[in-house]
């Protein structure tokens, strides 16, 4: 065994560790730390009055809620939209599967401000969705609502993709052995699939959370933009730099960051519990 591990040490195709180690710590440094520290720097410039004034005004706060709440409950239902797209592409096979599959991705190649565009031309009280929304009191354009289905617009593929590669490896065996033990159709997807699968929806769960906290383009078309109804944070820290407030937009953004790195960190430790209890029960 040691023979073996040494020689795949020796023969291995990619560099040493230390050597891609330090190309990777110098990369993610270069591309990622230093630009966000450098928003930690020019918060650090203001005092601790008005920094605290700065991202606790009701106007931020009400952005926040908006933003953070919007994004949580987009991500919620791509995850089970999502897993039922994914099931159908990955398990059945009919006719048009390989246009609805590129549908997926079109979020993906879609400039955000033809999204927002299209979206508010559909849901706004004269669109071809909204005219019918309207006689029921139910408006999508320009409030709340309208940040929510453009923020699922754009996170759905996030879902589908990560689930397709652990459904097309799932074994069908595993389904046969459940059925020839007695189990029935919901006990086999709670007991032997879903399990398998929440690592991968997991992940997908924190990518279309990550992309939709960070959606500008297609948002702010469909939002309206009214502060303290509808006004997400990505704008509001646009419009502070727009008045030359570069400290107060990157005190937003600071709180932001840590905001969000926090929930994507418990999502991650939620997904690395779950594969080791995963990984017992097996």
């Amino acid at each position: 065994m040691i023979l073996s591990r040494s020689l795949l040490k020796q023969h291995s195709i990619l560099p040493g560790f230390d050597l891609t180690l330090g190309f990777t710590l110098f990369y993610l440094g270069f591309i990622v730390l230093i630009p966000l520290s450098a928003a930690f720097l020019v918060t650090f410039q203001m005092t601790w009055p008005a920094f605290w004034e700065t991202v606790s005004s009701p106007r931020v706060v009400a952005s926040y809620r908006l933003s953070f709440g919007a994004s949580f409950a987009a991500a919620l239902v791509n995850a089970f939209f999502g897993l039922i797209v994914a099931w159908i592409l990955v398990r059945y096979d009919f006719f048009g599967k390989r246009i609805m599959d590129s549908l997926v991705d079109l979020p993906f190649a879609l400039p955000t401000a033809v999204a927002g565009i299209a979206l508010t031309a559909l849901y706004a009280s004269n669109g071809w969705i909204g005219q019918w929304l309207e006689p029921f009191g139910i408006k999508v354009a320009f409030t709340p609502v309208g940040v929510f289905v453009a923020m699922v617009f754009i996170g759905l593929p996030f879902v589908v993709r990560t689930l397709q590669p652990v459904l097309e490896d799932l074994q069908a065996e595993l389904e046969e052995a459940a059925a020839t033990l007695g189990a029935g159709r919901w006990q086999t997807f709670r007991r032997v699939i879903f399990p398998i699968l929440m690592p991968a929806l997991t992940t997908g769960f924190a990518l279309a959370f990550a992309r939709a906290l960070g959606e500008y383009g297609s948002v702010i078309f469909i939002a309206g933009n009214m502060p303290m109804v509808s006004e997400i944070t990505p704008l509001l820290i646009i419009t502070k730099l727009e008045q030359y407030d570069y400290r107060g937009a990157t005190a937003i953004a600071v709180v932001t960051l840590v905001a969000a790195f926090a929930l994507l960190l418990l999502i991650n430790l939620l997904q690395a519990w779950t594969r080791r209890r995963l990984g017992r029960g097996s």
